[in-house]
C-alpha cells in the first residue's frame, strides 16, 4: 500500500502525514537560505576589502610591494584547497564540514580584523581562504542533494546562483559603506557575528547528511599535487599582475603549476580511489560548464576592475558612492535569477546560457563606448543592467549543468571543482586585464601630444579596451556553450519528478 493510500484509509494519519511533509519542505527552503548566506559570505569576502585596502595599508604601514597579499593570501588558500574541501565534504559529511568552515571563518575574520601588522592581516586572510575552501563546495553540494525535483532544483539554483553573481557587487557596496562610516577593520570583523549566527541557523535547519562510504585509502598524492598545482597557478597569475607576464617568477610559477596539474591528472587516471574521478569533468555537458565557469569570471573582472577605477579616480566618487554605483548588479541579478528559475525547466540550460553570454557581451560593448565627460546614468547604468540580467541566466543554468548527472557521493568534489575553476578564472582576469590596461594606457600617452587632460583620456581608453576584452570572453563562452551544452529540458527531469507525477 502506498503512503497516500494508507493516509486515505486513515484520515487522521493523512493530516499528520501531510503536515510532516510541509514541515520537511519548509525546512529545506530555510536550509537554502542558510546555504545561500554561506555562499554570499564566501563571494563577497573576495571583494569587500577592495575599497578598504588603501586605508588598511596606511593604518598598518604595509608597503606597496606587499599590499597585494591582502588578496593573494585569500585566493591562494581558497583556490588551492577547494578540491580537497569538496572531497572532505563527501567523506566526512557536508553539514559537518559546513559547520567547521563557518566557525573557522568566524575566527579567521576576527584575526584579520584585529590585525596589528601587515603579517597578521595576511595570515587572517589566508585562514579565511582556507575555511572558505570548506564552505563553498559543502554549501553547493548540499543544495544539489537537498533539492532533487527539477522545478525545485531550478528555483534553488536560481537563489544560489543569484547570490553568487550578486556577491561581488554586494562586497563592494558593503566595503564602501563600512570603510566610510566605521572603519576598514569592520569589513572583516562584520563577518564574525554574521557567520556565527549562520552556523547556529545551520544546526537548526540543515539536515545531517550521511557521509559517503569510503572504500580504500585517501588519495594523498592527488591531494598534494592538485593543491600545490592550483596554488602555483593562482599565485602565478597574481604575480603576472604585479611583475608582468615575462617575469621569471611568473613563468616559473605558471609552468610549475601546469606540470603539477598534469601530474595530478595522470595520478587520478591510475589510482583506485581518486580525489577527482575524471568522469566528472569528462562528461561533455559538465566539461563545458566548467570551461564556462573559468571564462565568465575573466569577463566579469573587466566590469568590476575598470568600473571601480572609473568611479573613484575619474568621477571622484567616495567609497560609499562607488559601492552604491554597483547596486544595479545585485538587483538585476536577483530579478533575472527569478525569471531564470521559471525558464530553466521550460527551455533547458543551453538557451539560458547562450542568452546570458550574449547579453553580457552586449553590455560590455556598451560600456566600451565610454568617453571623457560621460555621466554614470547614460554611459554606465544601462550596460550594468544588461550585464546583470545576463549573468543570472548563466549562473543558474551553469550550476545545474555542472552538477548534471552527478551521484550524491561525488557532489562535494564536483562542487569544489566548479568553485576552483571560477577562482582560477578570477585570478586570470585580474592579471590579464590589469596588464592590458597598463600597457594600453602607456601606449596612448606615448602616441598623443602632452595636454592637461591626457591622463584622463588614457585611462578611459584603457578601460574601453578592457571592456572589449571582457566582451570577447563572453563571446568565447557563447561558442563553448553552443558546442558542449547538450542537456535537453527533459533530461533535467529527475526520478523524483517522475514519481511525483505518477498517480497514487
Amino acid at each position: 500500500m502506498s503512503s497516500c493510500a494508507f493516509c486515505d484509509h486513515f484520515p487522521s494519519r493523512r493530516v499528520r502525514f501531510m503536515s510532516e511533509v510541509r514541515v520537511a519542505s519548509d525546512r529545506r527552503w530555510w536550509a537554502l537560505s542558510v546555504l545561500s548566506i554561506t555562499q554570499l559570505i564566501v563571494v563577497l569576502d573576495a571583494t569587500i576589502v577592495t575599497i578598504a585596502l588603501p586605508y588598511a595599508q596606511a593604518d598598518l604601514g604595509i608597503r606597496d610591494a606587499d599590499k597585494q597579499w591582502v588578496f593573494t593570501a585569500y585566493t591562494l588558500m581558497f583556490g588551492g584547497l577547494l578540491l580537497l574541501g569538496g572531497r572532505l565534504a563527501d567523506y566526512v559529511g557536508r553539514r559537518r564540514i559546513l559547520l567547521i568552515g563557518l566557525v573557522g571563518f568566524a575566527v579567521a575574520s576576527l584575526v584579520a580584523g584585529a590585525a596589528v601588522s601587515g603579517g597578521m592581516l595576511f595570515a587572517g586572510r589566508a585562514l579565511q581562504g582556507m575555511f572558505a575552501a570548506l564552505l563553498a563546495p559543502s554549501a553547493l553540494s548540499l543544495v544539489s542533494v537537498t533539492f532533487t525535483q527539477a522545478h525545485e532544483r531550478a528555483r534553488a539554483f536560481a537563489v544560489f546562483g543569484g547570490v553568487s553573481g550578486a556577491g561581488f557587487a554586494i562586497g563592494l557596496i558593503g566595503g564602501g559603506a563600512l570603510t566610510q562610516f566605521v572603519s576598514w577593520r569592520w569589513c572583516l570583523l562584520v563577518n564574525t557575528p554574521i557567520v556565527l549566527a549562520t552556523a547556529a541557523a545551520a544546526l537548526a535547519v540543515v539536515v545531517r547528511d550521511v557521509p559517503v562510504r569510503r572504500v580504500g585509502g585517501y588519495d594523498l598524492p592527488g591531494v598534494v599535487f592538485v593543491t600545490a598545482g592550483l596554488a602555483s597557478v593562482v599565485y602565478g597569475f597574481n604575480r603576472a599582475a604585479q611583475a608582468g607576464w615575462g617575469a621569471a617568477s611568473t613563468v616559473t610559477l605558471l609552468v610549475t603549476g601546469v606540470c603539477l596539474l598534469l601530474a595530478f591528472v595522470a595520478i587520478e587516471a591510475r589510482v583506485a580511489n581518486p580525489l577527482l574521478p575524471l568522469r566528472i569533468p569528462g562528461e561533455i555537458n559538465r566539461g563545458g560548464s566548467f570551461l564556462v565557469a573559468l571564462l565568465i569570471p575573466i569577463a566579469m573582472y573587466a566590469v568590476f576592475l575598470f568600473l571601480s577605477y572609473y568611479f573613484q579616480e575619474t568621477l571622484g566618487y567616495s567609497p560609499l558612492k562607488a559601492g552604491i554605483a554597483f547596486l544595479p548588479f545585485p538587483i538585476g541579478i536577483v530579478v533575472s535569477a527569478g525569471v531564470a528559475s521559471r525558464l530553466l525547466p521550460q527551455v533547458g540550460p543551453r538557451v539560458l546560457m547562450l542568452a546570458g553570454a550574449l547579453l553580457g557581451a552586449g553590455g560590455l560593448i556598451y560600456l566600451a563606448q565610454l568617453r571623457v565627460g560621460d555621466t554614470y546614468w547614460a554611459a554606465v547604468l544601462p550596460g550594468e543592467i544588461v550585464i546583470a540580467l545576463g549573468m543570472a541566466q548563466i549562473f543558474v543554468a551553469m550550476q545545474a549543468t555542472a552538477l548534471y548527472g552527478i551521484d550524491d557521493h561525488d557532489a562535494g568534489v564536483a562542487s569544489g571543482l566548479l568553485n576552483a575553476v571560477q577562482q582560477i578564472g578570477a585570478s586570470i582576469g585580474t592579471a590579464l586585464l590589469t596588464t592590458i590596461a597598463v600597457q594600453v594606457s602607456e601606449r596612448y600617452v606615448l602616441s598623443h601630444p602632452p595636454s592637461p587632460d591626457l591622463p584622463a583620456h588614457a585611462a578611459i581608453h584603457s578601460f574601453d579596451i578592457g571592456f572589449y576584452w571582457g566582451a570577447g570572453f563572453f563571446v568565447i563562452s557563447a561558442i563553448v556553450i553552443a558546442v558542449t551544452i547538450r542537456v535537453r529540458r527533459l533530461d533535467l527531469v529527475t526520478e523524483s519528478d517522475r514519481q511525483a507525477a505518477m498517480p497514487v
